[in-house]
């Protein structure tokens, strides 16, 4: 092995190397913080216990987003627990002199959509939160991962965290990819090949022209979706379509800073002779718009499939808990539920996408289409594109921002038996509202169910 020639995540864990424990673990310092109410509250008060101060308060973005309405934010939260945990973190905040995006400021929404759009994060930093799809960052070419909530205090005491650096693998997506494939069709297609723990133990560089082509939208999606394969993260070199998206946004370097930074960035790809430890490949032209079936996001399928024969006790149990069988037509699942929205697929360019669908088109009867924005930045763009005009006249609900029908810790859940076409993460048991089906999929596939009511092909 060429010990000299470094890959991607090499090169940005190498930078961030502290220390070196002798046959250890590596102390790793940590450029963003980002916190919300679910899993911050214990860390808080461990730090308190210990009479410890937040090391670096202005290296922590603060929002909420999982327990919050995405109805009447302007009114006391009903839910007793999701109130605690918003007012617990608006304390916290104010208490350790940390900046909170909370209810009716400007930049409140999901976490991992402001901090990209704000320009927090960027290219060749280490980014950690509370949170499994902090993934998604890599999206920039920075190492971004999740923490527990005892690592989330070793943060804020230290900014820094003690960990054994993870092995390296690419995954190559080449060709020409099918009609109305969209990201999340991408890594969908991939996760169903690779299966669920393929990843684990690993962080996985995204290689290959579909990537390279895909907007930093579509890459943000692709990274959000590899703790779904297992891996403690995903990572896409940054190029000139991510010095684009990043250039002019709020807290992005300016003038000369920029100069420099964009240097460096422009550093951060992998060598030609580097060697990962594991690799896979794939073909795009194999690639169609992809759902799920099962309880995990392994189980996928494209939509011109019918629903495989189970190959194990685990499959027979999720077509069971799914109310499916093998050899059933997509088209026969009765779909009442739609959800647009999650830190997978609620950025504009998702929504933009949706509304090209459903132009001049209205929604299906028994449907009910939930549309929500990731932040208060996306409503803006929504409303100046005057895309509200076209979901409203097809009969979608915008909502505001939050993590909302993506997991069952707000209102905004999803009916025992009921199936829910949703454009979020996660599709195990219950992950919706108790007793609920969740099929995953693209938004442009998600709006196509919701106009017709039921799964089907896209016409030539």
């Amino acid at each position: 092995m060429n010990n000299n020639k470094k890959t991607l995540f090499d090169k940005v864990w190498d930078a961030h190397v502290v220390e070196t424990i002798p046959d250890g673990p590596q102390i790793i310092y940590i450029d963003k913080h980002l916190i919300h109410e679910v899993t911050s509250p214990q860390a808080f008060a461990e730090l308190e216990s210990r009479n410890l101060e937040i090391f670096r308060p202005n290296q922590i973005v603060a929002t909420a987003d999982h327990n919050v309405p995405t109805l009447d934010q302007d009114k006391p939260i009903r839910d007793d627990s999701s109130r605690n945990q918003v007012e617990q973190l608006t304390e916290n905040c104010k208490k350790n002199n940390i900046e909170l995006y909370g209810l009716g400021h400007q930049y409140q929404g999901i976490v991992h959509i402001i901090a990209p759009e704000l320009g927090v994060t960027q290219p060749g930093m280490s980014i950690v939160c509370g949170d499994s799809h902090t993934s998604t960052h890599g999206a920039f070419g920075s190492i971004a991962f999740g923490i527990g909530t005892s690592q989330v205090a070793q943060v804020f005491a230290s900014q820094c965290l003690l960990l054994n650096k993870p092995k390296s693998m690419r995954i190559t997506v080449n060709g020409q990819l099918n009609r109305n494939v969209q990201p999340k069709d991408v890594i969908l297609y991939i996760i169903s090949k690779v299966g669920t723990d393929s990843g684990t133990g690993y962080f996985c560089e995204y290689a290959g022209n579909v990537f390279e082509e895909m907007s930093m939208e579509g890459r943000m999606t692709v990274c959000n979706m590899s703790i779904e394969m297992g891996a403690r993260g995903g990572m896409i070199a940054p190029d000139e379509t991510t010095f684009n998206y990043v250039k002019g946004r709020t807290f992005a370097p300016k003038g000369e800073e920029w100069e420099e930074k964009l240097e460096y960035w422009k550093t951060l790809k992998t060598d030609d002779e580097a060697v990962f430890d594991a690799e896979f490949s794939f073909d795009a032209s194999e690639i169609y718009p992809m759902i799920t079936y099962g309880t995990n996001p392994g189980m996928g399928i494209s939509i011109n499939q019918n629903i495989p024969d189970p190959q194990n006790e685990s499959e027979k149990k999720a077509l069971k808990y799914m109310g499916l069988k093998a050899g059933q037509a997509l088209s026969d699942i009765a779909v009442n539920y739609v959800f647009i929205g999650s830190c997978t697929n609620a950025r504009i360019e998702d929504f933009r996408s949706a509304a090209n669908y459903i132009k001049g088109k209205s929604k299906s009867e028994h449907v009910q289409a939930l549309i929500v924005p990731g932040s208060q930045q996306v409503v803006k763009q929504i409303f100046e594109e005057g895309l509200d005009e076209i979901f409203n006249e097809a009969g979608f609900q915008i909502r505001q921002p939050g993590c909302s029908a993506c997991l069952a810790m707000n209102d905004d859940k999803i009916p025992e038996g009921e199936y829910c076409v949703s454009t979020s993460n996660r599709n195990f048991e219950g992950r919706q509202g108790q007793g609920a089906r969740t099929i995953l999929a693209s938004p442009l596939m998600a709006a196509k169910v919701a106009i017709e009511g039921k799964i089907s092909v896209f016409e030539n």
